[in-house]
């Protein structure tokens, strides 16, 4: 299976996503990343807002509950999250983040979360998101550290997840197309009351990572570790 379509099947549904999303509780000092990327987006003011990658759409209505005043508009490749996101009550429409259909300078922030590691061209996708914001428009995006989760992986049998676009190396590929770059890292907690919980976390990923985990008493807590970055 090649790693696009193994993308495509992962987000062709929505409850696969909203499964491992759900896990994620804040760290240790009580921070969540949705509410630091939440701060980033609303305390840029902006007036019109497009998002790449918009999964279920609660985060766009996060923002359009913080700023009625915008103009939003989310977009994601899979009709499913679409969709979903339409039922929220949000403007949504099919996109793909490498070829944006829309004119340059339109926006005056740009919404990227947890996506840009998917995208097969990571560059085209970044000059993509430069192309449509106005001069001082916002870029904000989430994304995930190498040793995001990588405890349970590893004990599944898997190996951490290293992607082209992370806490590690997300900046830098940011910084190739933006001249101001922000990064905060967050520290978050996977919680797990029971075996079949976190199996059936990691069947969103694979299944053979899901028949992997050695079975396990009671509840469990890993690591995970997120970043937002702002590009201007």
């Amino acid at each position: 299976m090649t790693a696009k379509v193994h993308v495509t099947r992962q987000y062709e549904r929505t409850d696969q996503l909203v499964t491992r999303a759900g896990v994620w509780g804040p760290g240790p000092d009580g921070v969540t990343p949705v509410d630091v990327l939440l701060t980033a987006v609303v305390s840029a003011r902006p007036r019109e807002i497009l998002e790449i990658g918009c999964g279920t759409g609660q985060f766009a209505k996060s923002v359009m509950d913080a700023m009625p005043e915008c103009d939003y508009l989310a977009t994601d490749r899979s009709e499913a999250m679409v969709a979903a996101t339409k039922r929220l009550g949000v403007a949504a429409r099919q996109a793909d983040a490498t070829q944006l259909p829309f004119m340059a300078e339109t926006f005056d922030g740009v919404v990227a979360a947890w996506v840009l590691y998917h995208v097969p061209d990571l560059d085209r996708a970044v000059r993509e998101a430069r192309r449509v914001l106005r001069p001082g428009g916002q870029l904000a995006v989430a994304t995930n550290g190498d040793r995001h989760l990588a405890e349970l992986l590893c004990e599944a049998g898997g190996e951490p997840l290293v992607t082209q676009f992370s806490s590690e190396n997300a900046a830098e590929a940011l910084r190739r197309h933006f001249r101001r770059v922000t990064q905060r890292d967050i520290e978050t907690r996977a919680t797990f009351p029971d075996h079949p919980s976190a199996v059936a976390c990691l069947g969103t990923f694979s299944e053979e990572l899901a028949a992997g985990l050695p079975w396990f008493d009671g509840p469990r807590q890993y690591v995970g570790a997120t970043s937002i970055l702002t590009a201007r």
